[in-house]
Formats: structure tokens, C-alpha cells, sequence
């Protein structure tokens, strides 16, 4: 196979974006985290996009995970431009004040992601917005009762070669686990078997 961008599954987000009055949506694949103190995460856009310019202005957007029950809508707001549809109205997705940025949350998102552009790298067909996660949402229905987030329930989905899929809600293991020891995994096991039951 000749180089390409196969590196796969990745992870499917809807960004949130606006400057000037304007706001917008973009389903990006092309993201992930490069630093943990302070936060930090990447989308890369296409020059060309509208979301680029919004983003550009502003130095600020929101990723918002996207699940199984949006994903129709997601896709929709990859392949249309914002120059054309209000995309928010289109999908019938909620926008809501952010805390700390002027991009606005998508209310149906589980995890929204308030990011400030600290960096810009250009690239000859898309730039990377390098930019710092300064504050997180997450949907209160996710927390268990002992107040663990529990986002292997949210539905997420992926982005593999041209497809999306639904992430199994059942992990293969958690960090770590090659090498725990088997008291303790008897225990996690243990642990998942009855917060599955309460649910």
C-alpha cells in the first residue's frame, strides 16, 4: 500500500465553533490529546472548512463526544457546510452556554471539551489547532452512586476506514491488568458484576 492516513480506528467528535455571531458544527476524526499537564488536545481542519475560519477568529471551540444515537447527525455535519444550513437547527442539536469559552456546548453530547487555541500548526492540507481543555462537562446521568464516571455506558462511537462503529460497552481489561494481581482482578470483576446489576 502506498503511505496514507490509515492509521485506525479513531475517535469521532463533533466541534463546536463560533466567532462574530456565527457558530457552527464539524464532525472531526483527526484529534486526540498530546499532553496531560495541562490538558492539552489537537483537531486538525481543513483550510478550506468554514469551522476553520470560526476557529481561527475565535481561538476557542468545544469538542463534544459523539454516541450511537447522534451518529446519523454527526456524519450529517461532516459532510455539510455551515456556509449553507445552520447546522444546529438542521440536526435539532442544543446548543448551551459555555463557562469559559464562546463556542457552545451540544447539550445532547455526554462529554463536552472547552478548548483555548494555544498553538496553530499549518500543514499543506489542514491545520492543526493544538489547544488547552480548560474545562469538562459531563452528562450527570453517567455518574454511578459511587460518583465514578461511567463512560463505557455513553454509547461512543469510532471512525474506521470509511465507517463508524459502536464501542463495545464490555472491556477487554483496564490499565494495567497484564500485570495485576489476580486478587485484584477477582475484586474489579467482582465490582463490575454488581454496578451491571444495579443498572
Amino acid at each position: 500500500m502506498k503511505p496514507g492516513t490509515m492509521l485506525n480506528p479513531v475517535p469521532v467528535v463533533l466541534v463546536s465553533c463560533a466567532a462574530d455571531g456565527k457558530q457552527n458544527l464539524i464532525t472531526i476524526a483527526w484529534t486526540g490529546i498530546v499532553n496531560s499537564e495541562p490538558p492539552t488536545t489537537y483537531i486538525s481542519v481543513r483550510k478550506s472548512r468554514y469551522s476553520h475560519e470560526l476557529i481561527r477568529r475565535s481561538g476557542e471551540f468545544v469538542i463534544n463526544l459523539a454516541t450511537e444515537s447522534i451518529a446519523e447527525k454527526v456524519d450529517f455535519c461532516g459532510v455539510r457546510s455551515g456556509r449553507d444550513v445552520d447546522k444546529f437547527a438542521e440536526c435539532g442539536f442544543t446548543p448551551v452556554p459555555s463557562d469559559q469559552v464562546s463556542a457552545p456546548l451540544v447539550a445532547e453530547s455526554p462529554v463536552n471539551l472547552e478548548c483555548v487555541v494555544r498553538d496553530v500548526i499549518e500543514y499543506p492540507s489542514h491545520d492543526m489547532f493544538v489547544a488547552e481543555i480548560v474545562c469538562v462537562h459531563g452528562n450527570k446521568n453517567l455518574f454511578g452512586e459511587t460518583g465514578r464516571f461511567c463512560l463505557e455506558e455513553a454509547g461512543l462511537i469510532a471512525y474506521s476506514h470509511g465507517e463508524y462503529f459502536g464501542l463495545k460497552p464490555r472491556p477487554l481489561g483496564r490499565f494495567g491488568y497484564s500485570v495485576m494481581k489476580p486478587k485484584t482482578c477477582r475484586r474489579i470483576r467482582r465490582e463490575q458484576r454488581n454496578s451491571r446489576k444495579r443498572r
